[in-house]
């Protein structure tokens, strides 16, 4: 187990190299900079010039990268273009977005979990209908779609809700204020993850309960309910790990668009905004933030297989 774990510790540094040179690399080499807007006067060129020495853009591209990597290591983001320390915003934005996402995931898990369970054990009810119904609506709309028609109804029609932000100007301290600029956001990102679990725990689920050692489980006397939670349950939530880890990108692309529409503070609203002013800088910190939460939660999602089914050996079954 140990070196399993070891080894999927490794390979996850592995990719955060290769993911952040490649990213380095491929917004260095890009047409265009923010200071193409400034004209093109030689007052205006030397300026730019200037600003670009200060922040080392006239080194080679493999040098730029070590400095980074050396800021990296100690913490640091570096500075963006517009001079400030990337480190003593992103974080607060990173913040933002993991109170949106995780409060929606905790959230989607409470309801989707009982819900899939009990679906599949009465398979064809009408709990499974609506199941499968709310499955389909989630996977057809947008998340775009779904957050200007959650608030243009329960802001703009009927005026039950704040519209966007993450406070009242006045209510800044305020969890009850804070709470009510979540309710759309992330109900909005519940749709599609409510939907994707429901789905899938039950389809798992499904494949699960007609195999032969839970028919002997039964005829051992075994109550149903612990047939079900117990036995059926453990297996069926393996597939479910491994789905719930690959989620994570799309679950964050969804925030991105959710926090743009919401006016959310988070890592996606400051992307749009980077990106809009090309600050490659706080593009690279974002995009590195992002594929690390990813890796670690892939690598999570592997642990946690191996408790599960401790046969997984590195891909391997063991004999």
């Amino acid at each position: 187990m140990w070196e399993f774990i070891i080894r999927r510790t490794l390979q996850s540094v592995l990719v955060l190299l290769i993911v952040s040179g490649v990213c380095f690399y491929v917004s260095h080499k890009m047409p265009g900079d923010m200071w193409t807007q400034l004209g093109a006067t030689p007052e205006q060129r030397l300026a730019a010039e200037a600003q670009k020495h200060a922040l080392g853009l006239d080194l080679p591209i493999h040098v730029q990268y070590w400095n980074w990597l050396k800021g990296l290591r100690h913490g640091g983001f570096g500075l963006d273009y517009f001079m400030q320390p990337i480190s003593n915003y992103i974080w607060k934005n990173a913040e933002n977005s993991l109170i949106l996402i995780g409060t929606a995931w905790i959230l989607s898990f409470m309801i989707a979990f009982p819900w899939a369970i009990y679906s599949s054990v009465r398979s064809g009810g009408l709990s499974d209908r609506v199941a499968i119904m709310l499955a389909l609506v989630g996977f057809a709309v947008p998340g775009s779609a779904a957050a200007i028609w959650l608030q243009q109804m329960f802001a703009f029609n009927l005026y039950w809700l704040p519209p966007s932000s993450m406070h009242e100007p006045s209510k800044q301290d305020s969890l009850l204020d804070l709470i009510q600029h979540m309710i759309l956001p992330v109900g909005t990102l519940m749709l599609g993850i409510v939907a994707s679990y429901l789905k899938f725990i039950r389809s798992s689920m499904q494949e699960v309960l007609p195999l032969e050692f839970l028919q002997t489980a039964r005829a051992k006397g075994i109550s149903e309910r612990r047939v079900i939670l117990k036995h059926a349950l453990k297996n069926a939530m393996i597939p479910v790990v491994t789905i719930a880890a690959l989620d994570l990108p799309t679950l964050i692309g969804s925030s991105a668009i959710v926090e743009n529409v919401f006016n959310w503070g988070g890592l996606g609203s400051l992307m749009v905004f980077s990106a809009s002013h090309r600050d490659l800088p706080v593009l690279i910190a974002i995009i590195i933030i992002i594929t690390a939460a990813v890796v670690l939660f892939t690598w999570l999602a592997d642990i946690l297989s191996l408790l599960l089914n401790p046969r997984i050996r590195l891909g391997k079954k063991a004999a």
